[in-house]
């Protein structure tokens, strides 16, 4: 694929940012793209591997070396073709997916892989810029209804695979727009909600018609879906937060991240806000508690907020700047990363547990007490979390964000209702190959997504929407030509 010898002339190139003094000032995207010369010299990059790793580190198996060839022979529409060809929504992953594919490219051996999210990106952008990417109306209507709950990337690719195959589908959302996760999890600095919109264009035009402000469970009974259509699926997301349990956690000024994050990208989309208390980082001192990416959009949206500081602190500690290749390549590392959000402006402390919040005496917090741990190994070689005598210190705080990942599904309400069967971990539970696959413990209730896998990455989300939609279509039809 490519140009045979391109890997060894051709240098890897990425898009670059906006210097951070220019986009903490706003919440618009900063990613500058490549033109597209140097995409063709990025295509031609791509190794003729004997197995392309890429294909299988991807969750959506996109056929990443066939359309790397295809951009370095400048053959951008039929490379736009074949990337929707098993991704409906590469203007999402190319925007705000950890890139696992470059993670497996044969090229991360020397720790050069081939730029494969900026291609992809560039892709998708083209091809809207171009206008090839139009509605796939189905020729033949099947009769059949299919409600989808929840509108996150696994809602929206499984309604847009099910109103290709010609079934009548309606996405219901409780927030104020359709989105889920995309919309109000993910600052717009990382992916400009336009976007968004602009996907919903085409699915209207497809036949997918949504209802936002609409709670299932809530403002109508789950029950009343089961009763009115011939399948519904479950695609919310993973939602209840995983709590920290220790004094002081009830102080005014302590927030789950998704609260924080939720409620300033109402305010960057023109939305007035329905809670009494407004959560804003301005001239505050914020800590950030949780090291993953949830805990990266807090720092970010601190600083343009105009935080007097930002600090992380991560339980776990310090992964290696460098991973060892022979033994992680080509599965995904645990390595040094260094978000955009974390070079704006941001100290970074790891081995650190959080032993008590301190307030002042209007019961606002203050301060964090926080002290040192190690993690050493058993006898079993579990690992095993001890602190470290001595050495306690505190850490200012006016605004702390607890960002330490979400433990499984709301059950409240719609899960509730239905009494649809759950997991070890709390999440819907069902398969994902044979007879069963995306099935919940119901008939005629599938799920998918968060909701089903427990908290996970925007493009396995779009792999399990795809898959569960051709499980809905095959109950709904005996058959399927949707992909698998």
């Amino acid at each position: 694929m490519g140009k045979p010898t391109g890997f060894m002339e051709f240098a890897r190139q990425d898009r670059t940012y906006a210097p951070a003094a220019d986009r903490i000032t706003h919440f618009d995207e900063f990613v500058i793209p490549l033109d597209g010369s140097d995409l063709r010299v990025q295509g031609a990059r791509c190794m003729d591997c004997g197995i392309p790793y890429c294909h299988t580190g991807c969750p959506v198996n996109n056929l990443i070396p066939d359309w790397n060839d295809m951009v370095y022979r400048s053959d951008w529409q039929d490379a736009a073709d074949v990337l929707h060809s098993t991704n409906n929504f590469p203007e999402f992953t190319g925007r705000i997916c950890p890139a696992p594919c470059e993670a497996s490219c044969t090229l991360n051996l020397d720790d050069a892989p081939v730029t494969i999210k900026t291609i992809e990106y560039s892709i998708v952008e083209k091809a809207w810029d171009e206008g090839w990417i139009q509605p796939a109306i189905a020729p033949h209507k099947s009769g059949k209804r299919v409600a989808v709950v929840g509108s996150g990337p696994a809602g929206l690719a499984c309604a847009q695979q099910l109103a290709r195959a010609g079934h009548a589908v309606k996405v219901y959302e409780k927030q104020n727009r359709i989105g889920g996760l995309l919309r109000y999890g993910i600052p717009d600095f990382k992916m400009d909600k336009r976007v968004i919109d602009r996907r919903m264009g085409q699915m209207k035009a497809e036949g997918v018609q949504f209802h936002s402000n609409t709670h299932i469970g809530v403002d109508i009974p789950a029950r009343k879906l089961v009763d009115e259509f011939h399948a519904v699926v479950l695609t919310g997301g993973s939602e209840h937060p995983r709590d920290l349990d220790v004094p002081g956690r009830e102080f005014s000024g302590v927030h789950f991240a998704m609260d924080f994050l939720r409620q300033n990208n109402h305010r960057v989309q023109g939305d007035e806000t329905a809670e009494e208390e407004q959560i804003l980082a301005t001239d505050k001192h914020v800590l950030v508690i949780g090291g993953g990416d949830t805990g990266s959009d807090c720092i970010g949206t601190s600083i343009r907020q105009g935080a007097a500081s930002v600090t992380q602190v991560e339980i776990l500690p310090q992964p290696p700047v460098k991973e060892d290749k022979g033994l992680t390549w080509p599965n995904w590392p645990d390595k040094m990363r260094t978000s955009s959000s974390q070079e704006e402006g941001c100290e970074r402390m790891w081995s650190v547990a959080t032993k008590e919040f301190l307030s002042d005496d209007e019961g606002k917090v203050r301060a964090v007490c926080c002290v040192r741990v190690d993690w050493s190994k058993d006898e079993t070689g579990g690992w095993v979390m001890s602190e470290i005598e001595g050495s306690e210190f505190e850490l200012k705080a006016d605004l702390v964000t607890l960002a330490m990942g979400f433990v499984h599904p709301l059950h409240e309400g719609m899960l509730a209702e239905l009494k649809v069967e759950l997991d070890n971990r709390g999440n819907v539970k069902g398969e994902t190959d044979g007879d069963r696959a995306y099935k919940t413990s119901i008939d005629g209730i599938f799920s998918a997504g968060d909701m089903r896998r427990g908290q996970s990455l925007v493009v396995w989300a779009i792999r399990e929407g795809r898959q569960c939609a051709r499980a809905v279509d095959i109950y709904l039809t005996g058959s399927s030509e949707l992909p698998r």
